[in-house]
């Protein structure tokens, strides 16, 4: 990089320094590209790191042993009633964020990467304006835009420092745990921040516009999980929308309307909105570019993330699509091994999703409701693990194993996990699918007892005919 007055260049120039971006500088340097990343924060890790991901699963992990502790009352196992200080929580989630991004500074100097704190707009196609930084532009080759994303709002309402009314970012911040808190959206990010306020002693109530909880997912993964969180929540409205929102200096006024019509007001102490996201990509001086947007405002990317300017990239939340970590890391390696000359491109088949409550669903490929959508035919096979040793001495039978299985040869399509440890779970689904494995290869393949993992193999079993822990639906063969 040959720095002058005031100005950069370098080969590529990366936009954003969450999972897809710190991933496209990290394997761009890693390629022998002269790389500069772009972000306001000091450090990198975007808002997963530093307000998402790594926050949320850390409060969650607090709530789960909260969770446990209750749970372990009806095994002879007695705890007191937790005391809870919010100062040692938030140094906690404080010293496990600033480690991570601690890690990620150092790797990327290591890698020889210029880090410019600053936001960046495009003056063209190879230019970038630098605002709030010492380096005042950048001219590169390349560039990779990894901006994001950012909450939603209710019209008429905005999120403010220190106001009532929040998003997942300043849920997360855990101000001080409410009295009462009203969660609006049905969604994971609703149901994990309503999950973790609950166990810290919220009153909570929700409310979803749709006819049912996380729609998109299988309903008999979430049923279990909706059974949890109606005895875990004061009330969960499904078909009801938020009418009118106004902030007082004690609470937060709302009005509620469902099928019937005003449900009157209620006022509670905090509002937590949590409807969706939408890509960053105002103030990027992208009508400098030729790289186009679609109607939802994501940046349109081929499989390679290659805008429709040919020295600009695109990955993550801000190319739309799912709006997942680990799939925006793997766009970002992508788009890097590209520029490099690469012949890379994004060809996942199963793209695992995670919902962190108590109990985890987890999913990947092909779902049940995905199936009959598109008439593909599939046999689905379920394993209760009311049935699984290991799950009952955890206190955990009400959990489910099912696979989607192509019922002509025997392929796996799709997987879909609700219970203790989902998260790592899936990951065989993942692989399986990845490698074309066939139920006879996860049946076959021998898996340690007493685990969970166990309920993937059952699964497939019951697809040969042969399964141990339930009868078989019909009589086999000698």
């Amino acid at each position: 990089m040959v720095m002058g007055d005031m100005e950069l260049t370098c080969e590529v120039a990366v936009i954003g320094s969450g999972p897809a971006g710190y991933a496209a500088a990290f394997r761009a340097a890693d390629l022998g590209l002269d790389v500069a990343l772009i972000d306001p924060r000091p450090k990198p890790g975007g808002v997963c790191l530093h307000e998402g991901c790594i926050p949320s699963k850390t409060g969650l992990h607090l709530a789960e042993l909260i969770f446990d502790a209750r749970a372990a009352a009806a095994m002879g196992l007695h705890f007191a009633v937790p005391r809870i200080e919010l100062a040692e929580v938030r140094a906690w989630k404080k010293q496990v964020i600033e480690t991570m991004a601690a890690g990620l500074a150092h790797l990327s100097s290591r890698r020889g990467i210029q880090d410019i704190a600053g936001r960046a707009r495009f003056e063209d196609s190879t230019t970038l304006r630098i605002d709030g930084g010492e380096i005042r532009r950048i001219r590169c080759r390349q560039s990779v835009i990894a901006t994001g994303s950012k909450p939603l709002t209710l019209p008429g309402t905005s999120f403010r420092e220190g106001g009532r009314i929040m998003d997942s970012s300043q849920a997360l911040a855990l101000a001080d745990i409410p009295n009462s808190l009203l969660v609006v959206g049905g969604g994971y990010v609703g149901l994990e921040l309503g999950t973790l306020y609950a166990a810290l002693g919220s009153r909570v109530q929700l409310v979803e516009a749709a006819d049912r909880l996380l729609a998109g997912i299988d309903r008999d993964l979430v049923a279990p999980l909706q059974q949890r969180l109606d005895g875990l929540f004061e009330n969960i409205s499904l078909q009801t929308r938020v009418a009118a929102m106004q902030e007082e200096p004690n609470g937060v006024e709302v009005q509620l309307q469902d099928e019937t019509g005003s449900t009157g007001r209620t006022v509670f102490d905090r509002v937590l909105v949590a409807v969706g996201r939408r890509p960053n990509t105002a103030d990027l001086g992208l009508e400098t570019t030729g790289v186009s947007l679609d109607e939802r405002g994501s940046i349109v990317v081929d499989d390679r993330q290659q805008t429709a300017d040919p020295h600009i990239f695109a990955a993550g939340d801000v190319a739309g699509g799912v709006m997942l970590a680990h799939k925006a890391t793997r766009e970002g390696r992508i788009a890097a091994e590209v520029i490099a000359g690469g012949n890379s491109l994004f060809d996942v088949r199963a793209i695992p999703a995670v919902v962190f409550t108590d109990p985890q669903i987890a999913w990947c490929g092909l779902t049940e409701e995905q199936a009959a959508a598109q008439q593909i035919p599939v046999a689905v096979q379920k394993f209760p693990w009311k049935f699984s040793g290991r799950a009952q001495s955890m206190g955990a039978a009400d959990g489910l194993t099912k696979i989607l299985v192509n019922p002509e040869d025997g392929r796996i399509l799709g997987v879909g996990i609700v219970g203790r440890n989902a998260e790592g779970l899936i990951a065989e689904g993942v692989l399986a699918i990845e490698m074309g494995a066939l139920a006879e290869d996860l049946a076959l393949s021998l898996h340690p007892h007493p685990t969970l993992s166990e309920t993937e193999a059952e699964a497939a079993e019951i697809f040969l005919g042969s399964p141990t822990h339930i009868l078989p639906k019909k009589p086999q063969p000698r």
